[in-house]
Parts: structure tokens; sequence; C-alpha cells
């Protein structure tokens, strides 16, 4: 009997302890976390809006080094470009374009290029007609799209886009009949594509008015 109450008083006594040094919780204490890295520095914009950080050019970044005083122009006058999500773009109007040319849907590319670039194509899709030739051509894979070149012109943004890419292409004749080209063996092309669009417009499509076929 004696040693349970023994026990039952150094008990206590270490509780009494306890209490002391730890102090009596009351639910808002703050978890301690691990510091974290300090941000990476912010390209410097307008006070009105929250700066945005620009991505650094690595092995597999979006933009090329020369690039950059162009994309940090295009951010200084409008915060909310952001180069991942234009590249994704481009890459998405790559496609639609290319695919537009090689059916022959004018009306398609007219929302998607100037009036410059639609007439080029219009001439070729012309052409093709007028020879009976049809294109049955496949975008296989983007391997890689890079902003090469960057600027902002008074208000109008301008971004050229690297593409290369696999496509497989098949020219046939009137009847059908292949005359160049297999779907079995993807050819690699590289593009430099430019497009632009106005800072700021209400607007946020990018037209594309400069095609360049590049080495």
């Amino acid at each position: 009997m004696v040693g349970i109450v023994l026990l039952a008083m150094v008990a206590a006594f270490l509780a009494l302890r306890l209490y002391a040094v730890l102090g009596k919780r009351t639910g808002h204490e703050q978890t301690f976390v691990a510091p974290v890295e300090p941000p990476a520095p912010a390209v410097a914009v307008s006070q009105s809006e929250e700066p945005r950080t620009l991505p650094t050019a690595t092995a597999d970044a979006l933009f090329e080094p020369d690039a950059a005083s162009g994309i940090r122009a295009i951010v200084a006058a409008d915060p909310g470009f952001d180069a991942a999500r234009f590249v994704e773009g481009a890459k998405s109007a790559y496609r639609m374009i290319l695919e537009a040319f090689w059916r022959g849907d004018e009306t398609a590319l007219a929302e998607l290029v100037d009036d410059h670039v639609g007439a080029e194509f219009g001439a070729a899709i012309a052409a093709r007609k007028e020879s009976g030739e049809v294109l049955d051509n496949r975008l296989v894979l983007i391997e890689k799209a890079l902003i090469s070149d960057a600027a902002l012109d008074g208000k109008v943004a301008r971004l050229t886009v690297r593409f290369d890419a696999d496509i497989a292409a098949i020219t046939r004749d009137a009847d059908g009949k292949v005359i160049a080209g297999s779907m079995d063996d993807a050819v690699t092309t590289h593009d430099a594509w430019t497009f632009t669009r106005t800072v700021k417009s209400a607007d946020p499509n990018w037209i594309l008015t400069d095609t360049d076929e590049s080495a």
C-alpha cells in the first residue's frame, strides 16, 4: 500500500514539472515547419500587378536566351502573359493550322492566320486543287517547341516559335493513288512560326503572321 502511494506522489510531481516546462496547450499552437528556399527573383512589373517569375533558360526551357529580354518586355506590358501557357497554345495552333491547310479548309485558316499568311496558304491550296492532288498528311509528334525570338513593338507582342516535328506525308492524285510520300516514314521538319497579339487586348488569341522553314 505504501508503495502505491509513493508511486502516485512521484507521478503527480512529474506531471507538475511537465506543466511548468511546457505550459498548458490551448489548441492554437503553430506547428514547426522546416525553412524553405527563398523564392527566385521576379520580373519587375507595374506596382498594381503581382510580379511574375520568368522561367529559367535550361536545357528543356521554354525559350532561347536571346528571347529573354523580349519576353521580359512583354511580361512588363502584360503581366497576364505566361510563357508556358503560350507555348502549349502555339503547339495546338501549329497542329490546327497544318491540318486545316492539308485538308484545304480556308475558312478555318482565316481564324488562325493573318491576311498575308492566309493568302499564301490559299494560293497553295488552289494550286493543289487545280492539279487534282490531295494531301493525306499526319502530324506524328512535336518533338520540341521553343520561343526563339520575342519583341514588343509598341503594343504588339511578337513571338517566334521554332517547331521540330515529325510529319508523315502522302500526296495522292485525283484517283487516290499515292504519288509521293509514305505514312510509314515520318519526316522531321523544322519550322519557325511568328505569332502576334496586341497586349491587354480583349481577344486572347495569337495570330500567325509569318512562317519560315528553318534548316
